[in-house]
């Protein structure tokens, strides 16, 4: 052994302490930066979000913007359509094609009924652009569907658009004529009358080819699938679910789906939620609630477990704010309040 190479120059040792240390802090805070930039990101998102719903559509693609630098410039597929469709609001085309261009050549974006009757994009529409990027989500769109059962990709894509807008007028006819009112009651009728019919003909399709995925029928005609079993009633949930259950472990339906039919056969049931993904409403005085949940504490894990986000954003939807502690004191008075009103 060469004893030069044994002796250490203490220059040398402290340098080599100093890599050390550094590699170390790197590992140790790496993460935490990672961590905290993605909270930052969401946090920005959804402030985008805000200021769009706000009509502050420049302020709206800052912060996506914004968000997307927090993460190195990356950014999901929907929330870059979404940025895309602030700014062409804002008057600012190039960057509204940026991330257009962005998604389509390289996220495959393909959905061409979205993007070419969405309003927010009608200000591109004589730009020399457009033709060029509506051509790559067609090129998108027959290169991802080749392989689809198009006779079935329409089929279910009609029961969608009967399914989901039917359910999109509810707030509109409740606002304007009144939860108990003749014209909410006759679109229950409608939305009964078409579920009962879409029944038969997603149960049909389940019962002789199985539960199919997006590959086969595409991401809205499996999502159908979803959808019109979570508005059925209890007996074909249940009869679905196992199905249902494999199909997720196949890659053939999606977890966060999943979860909000196992949660609202547990609810049926009279028993607790696992997810949070049920939303109660007081018959008497309109008030919305978040219906029984099991272990309140750790609900965000579970749900960050199948891909859902958080609860308390969940909820915020109708307007319910999530205080925990809060949640678990009312818990057995909601319960017993719930039992009570049940024949």
């Amino acid at each position: 052994m060469n004893t030069r190479t044994v002796r250490t120059d203490p220059g040398v040792y402290i340098s080599g302490m100093k890599q050390m240390i550094l590699v170390l802090l790197v590992l140790l805070i790496g993460p935490y930066v990672v961590g905290q930039d993605r909270v930052r990101h969401d946090a920005l998102i959804k402030e985008a979000w805000g200021l769009y719903e706000k009509k502050e559509f420049r302020e709206s693609a800052a912060s996506y913007s914004a968000a997307f630098q927090a993460l190195g410039w990356k950014g999901s597929s929907n929330d870059r359509y979404n940025a895309a469709c602030s700014y062409a609001l804002a008057g600012v085309p190039d960057s509204a094609f940026f991330h257009l261009d962005r998604i389509a050549s390289l996220m495959d974006y393909a959905n061409v009924q979205h993007i070419t009757t969405d309003v927010d994009l009608n200000t591109l529409h004589n730009d020399p652009r457009w033709p060029r990027l509506i051509g790559v989500v067609k090129a998108n769109k027959e290169r991802i569907e080749a392989d689809y059962d198009k006779p079935l990709v329409a089929l279910l894509d009609s029961v969608f658009d009967e399914d989901q807008g039917l359910r999109r007028q509810i707030e509109k006819v409740e606002t304007g004529s009144g939860r108990d009112s003749k014209e909410m009651q006759a679109l229950w009728d409608r939305m009964a009358q078409a579920d009962s019919t879409n029944l038969v003909i997603v149960t049909r399709i389940l019962d002789e080819r199985g539960w199919l995925g997006p590959d086969v029928i595409g991401q809205t005609g499996n999502s159908t699938l979803f959808l019109v079993i979570q508005h059925a009633d209890l007996v074909t949930q249940e009869k679905y679910l196992p199905m249902m259950r494999e199909a997720v472990t196949k890659g053939n339906a999606k977890g966060s789906s999943l979860a909000l039919l196992e949660d609202r056969v547990l609810i049926r049931n009279g028993k607790q939620q696992r997810y949070g993904s049920q939303i109660g409403r007081d018959p008497g005085t309109g008030a919305y609630f978040l219906s029984p949940l099991e272990d309140p504490d750790n609900v965000d894990v579970r749900r960050a477990a199948v891909g859902l986000g958080p609860i308390a954003d969940y909820i915020a939807r109708w307007e319910l704010i999530w205080d925990v502690e809060a949640y678990k004191k009312e818990l057995p008075a909601l319960e017993e309040r719930i039992k009570a009103r049940k024949p």
